[in-house]
């Protein structure tokens, strides 16, 4: 009886330490990050999540609900060691790629994951197609692994909500086409302003739009531990059945700004070639004055000399003037 005590007892040790020696020992790879929780209880940091960097475009509000603890993350590297009733939840911190039509929860949505939908200010059904970039956020893994069930489909919800706001709102600066608006303005002549249609509006400024979107996305890392790196919309379609209109429309957009242009360029000729002239026989006449004033001034030099200087002066003209003169007349006095 003993025996068999004694054979349990060391089996049990042996099953023991199997199981640590084959489940304790873990590795990170370069691309992971882990985070280590004993009885279910992640390991904490001092702090929140609300001192770090990441949340400081979150309101007063979001910052009630978006309090997340900081956690001591295990870097690349190892093996390392847990004990058994220890838990290492690994997550990937490469960027990752998404379709913006990718629903987690439902593969056939948004026409199978392939298309996403949104009404414009003009009330268009547009498709919208591009990617997502995002990463994991190192620095709120609470977030990630523990607050929300499914990151990915809080992410791509709240992405899609925004975008679908802004395209709804979208609208482009006004569009002055006038050849040269410094001289239109110096001139006096009103700057001629052309406002376009908002689908129109939005391939124009693809990259406004982008680059919106990624300001708007900026608190999805304190929000859901996950920061997304950009928003690349490469296409924004109409519905079939308007598509030749809007071809029509901008056609005859293009040539009404085309006409307009080639006006406003042809007064803005003209306003400069008036202005040079006016600069032109502003500089005859100086030059013509010039000659006046240099004279008139050595003559008052000579006046200073004395009562008779000028008289001598216009006496040696005279002389001049006789010498090179072939016919002379005199008036005679009676």
């Amino acid at each position: 009886m003993a025996a068999i005590t004694l054979g349990v007892i060391l089996g049990f040790l042996a099953y023991l330490l199997v199981k640590i020696v084959l489940t304790g020992i873990y590795t990170v790879d370069q691309n992971e990050r882990a985070v280590v929780t004993t009885c279910g209880r992640a390991e904490r940091l001092a702090g929140t999540t609300l001192e770090d960097p990441i949340a400081e475009s979150l309101t007063d509000v979001e910052k009630q609900r978006y309090a997340y603890p900081q956690l001591r993350v295990i870097g690349p590297g190892g093996p390392y060691f847990k004990l058994p009733w220890q838990r290492i939840y690994k997550v990937s911190v490469s960027t990752q790629t998404l379709n913006i039509a990718f629903d987690p929860e439902s593969p056939r949505a948004n026409n199978n994951n392939t298309v996403l939908e949104a009404v414009t200010k003009d009330q268009l059904n547009t498709g919208l197609m591009g990617q997502l970039r995002y990463t994991v956020s190192e620095r709120n893994l609470y977030a990630t692994l523990f607050a929300v069930k499914n990151p990915i489909a809080h992410v791509m919800g709240y992405f899609i909500s925004i975008l679908r706001e802004r395209i709804a709102n979208f609208e482009a600066p006004p569009m002055v086409i006038n050849a040269d608006p410094e001289a239109a303005v110096a001139s006096g002549i009103e700057p001629t302003v052309v406002q376009g249609i908002s689908i129109n509006d939005l391939r124009k400024n693809l990259r406004a739009l982008n680059e919106q979107m990624d300001v708007e996305c900026s608190t999805s890392a304190a929000r859901y531990g996950i920061r997304l790196d950009a928003a690349l919309i490469t296409s924004i379609d109409p519905p079939p059945e308007v598509e030749s209109a809007l071809a029509a429309i901008n056609t005859a957009h293009n040539e009404v700004s085309s006409s307009i242009s080639l006006a406003q360029a042809s007064a803005d000729q003209r306003i400069v070639q008036s202005k040079r002239a006016v600069d032109i026989e502003t500089l005859k006449a100086q030059a013509e004055v010039e000659p006046l004033n240099w004279l008139a001034a050595q003559l008052g030099e000579l006046r200073k000399n004395g009562p008779g200087s000028l008289q001598l002066y216009l006496r040696n003209i005279r002389l001049a003037l006789y010498a090179r003169a072939s016919h002379i007349i005199l008036e005679m006095k009676k």
